[in-house]
């Protein structure tokens, strides 16, 4: 985008300032939350469309993939269609295809509308920053991006509470319907007080009078990336990775390497490319980049392991796992404010970003040492403490990411910046599963080394549960074969505690290692009348 299109604009009227970052955060917080709400409804979703929960995760890479693709160019068609014009299209179609979602008839359905779902959600956040970053007075932009930073963390932080309380106590299609009465609601909000700054106008009619260009091979080649990315890190461990015997996998990851390797070379020499990854030089908004989406993958793979360990060890269905989960939401409603203000009175974001990381890391190593006798407060506190630390780092990250990047940058600073959020999320994703998985066989090879009929707490336990079984059943034989199946019962069910906590273990450690980047950043702080944000 054009330097007057990243300029600072004359903020609205006080009194509407808050109305203005209500209707605009609906449509983020919506978008957002559909990444999360589906995971605990996909058995659901899959059994009402008579599929395998295999396929029914194709109902997640389409959104993703849909959603990775449209993210780098909203600043393009921002500025050619209008802010206003394309905030509200991406809402209409979001709300439209929510409904089409919530009324498919097969999973084929189902996924060409998460698709179109996932293109039009793609430019509800970018174009909700912009607006609040235009809202408000330049030295407010902390309080901004606090605001934006609530409905970014808390939707995926409520979305399993929220998905498994509408799949139990009503069906599946309500993760999706329930989208609709709040997409109008934003659609009429957003209608009635939105209007493009002077600036926006005059930039696009200028763009009206040139000759219109766009980069296709640049898209082309980002659709390449994006799905290739997507459809290997949902599938991936489904094909056993570089095993896979028909080569799906080593095809994506060729395609993606030889994508991304073009995408880059073209770009860098293409005078208006459709993704601009010179901001990636500013040393601050690279830092920025990588502890988001650091942050983001831990989140993604807590919230993806935790809610599997107690529904599949604890034996809590999805609304209870919900519950046990949903009371850090509440904490992020506190921490966010006091962070605004934090950083409202000069205090350097690099500080605020190492302290939530270390707060990161104490957290999921906390939970790495949890056992299966635990109670459900065990839980929720080191939840609590995760989702602290995210609150307290997300805001003064996105302040430092923009502090230093060039005017003329910052609108691809920003698609950027979203983009690796949201893929942060898809690795976190991929990663649990493909850590739990493995490390499961692990455990339970390593465990049945010990249990052969010749170690003594094994004869003493079979001897015990032989008894056991031999006063329900009256059948010796049948008594013998219990004792055994309880044994093996037994070393799954530690095999599978096990792994999940290697998975806690694991993102413990990438936390720690995040920390250390904060070293390399420049100072942040926010002085008074400074943009720290843009497009």
């Amino acid at each position: 985008m054009t330097d007057a299109a990243l300029s600072p604009s004359r903020a609205p009227a006080a009194a509407n300032v808050w109305l203005v970052a209500a209707v605009v955060v609906m449509p983020t917080f919506m978008e957002v939350l559909d990444t999360t709400i589906a995971l605990v409804a996909l058995r659901y979703i899959a059994g009402g469309l008579s599929a395998t929960v295999e396929d029914g995760e194709w109902v997640i890479t389409s959104y993703l993939a849909a959603n990775a693709i449209i993210l780098p160019i909203t600043g393009w068609l921002s500025a050619h269609l209008g802010r206003r014009n394309y905030f509200l299209l991406s809402i209409a179609i979001f709300t439209l295809a929510s409904g089409l979602c919530g009324m498919a008839t097969s999973l084929g359905q189902l996924i060409a509308f998460r698709v179109i779902q996932g293109l039009a959600g793609g430019g509800l956040q970018p174009s909700s920053q912009a607006v609040l970053l235009d809202a408000f007075p330049r030295e407010k932009q902390g309080t901004a991006m606090t605001l934006f930073g609530l409905a970014a963390l808390l939707a995926p932080v409520i979305g399993p509470t929220l998905g498994g309380w509408l799949t139990d106590e009503y069906q599946w299609r309500w993760v999706f319907l329930i989208n609709v009465p709040i997409g109008l609601a934003a659609f009429a909000g957003c209608y009635a007080l939105l209007r493009d700054p002077d600036y926006l106008t005059e930039e696009r009619m200028e763009l009206r009078r040139r000759p219109f260009h766009f980069d296709s091979i640049g898209l082309l080649l980002l659709v390449v990336v994006m799905v290739s990315w997507e459809v290997m890190l949902s599938k991936g461990q489904e094909w056993d990775w570089l095993g896979d015997p028909v080569w799906r996998v080593q095809t994506l990851a060729i395609l993606f390497i030889a994508g991304l390797v073009g995408l880059i070379f073209w770009e860098l020499r293409s005078s208006n490319p459709v993704v601009n990854f010179r901001a990636m030089g500013e040393r601050n908004f690279g830092a920025c980049c990588i502890i988001i989406f650091g942050a983001y993958a831990v989140l993604f793979g807590a919230s993806t392991s935790l809610p599997g360990l107690l529904q599949s060890l604890f034996g809590y269905n999805a609304l209870d796992a919900g519950l046990v989960m949903s009371p850090a939401g509440f904490v992020a409603l506190l921490a966010m404010p006091a962070v605004g203000f934090a950083l409202g009175r000069k205090t350097d974001a690099r500080w605020l970003i190492g302290a939530g990381l270390l707060l990161m890391a104490i957290s999921t190593y906390w939970m790495s040492q949890m056992n299966l006798l635990i109670s459900p407060d065990q839980v929720v506190w080191p939840r609590v403490v995760l989702v602290l630390g995210l609150s307290i780092c997300f805001a003064p990250a996105n302040v430092a990411a923009y502090l230093y990047t060039p005017i003329a940058l910052r609108g691809a600073a920003v698609g950027l910046l979203s983009l690796l959020r949201n893929e942060g999320g898809s690795v976190g994703t991929s990663l649990a599963q493909t850590v739990q998985e493995r490390r499961d066989q692990f455990h339970a090879l390593r465990l049945g080394e010990s249990l052969d009929p010749f170690n003594p707490a094994v004869q003493s336990f079979l001897e015990q549960a032989q008894a056991r079984f031999l006063q329900q059943t009256g059948d010796p034989a049948a008594a013998q074969q219990l004792a055994w199946q309880a044994l093996e019962n037994l070393r799954q069910q530690q095999a599978s505690a096990l792994a999940y906590f290697d998975c806690f273990w694991l993102f413990a450690v990438v936390m720690f290692a995040l920390t250390l980047v904060v070293f390399f950043m420049k100072r942040s702080v926010a002085e008074k009348g400074t943009h720290v944000g843009g497009e």
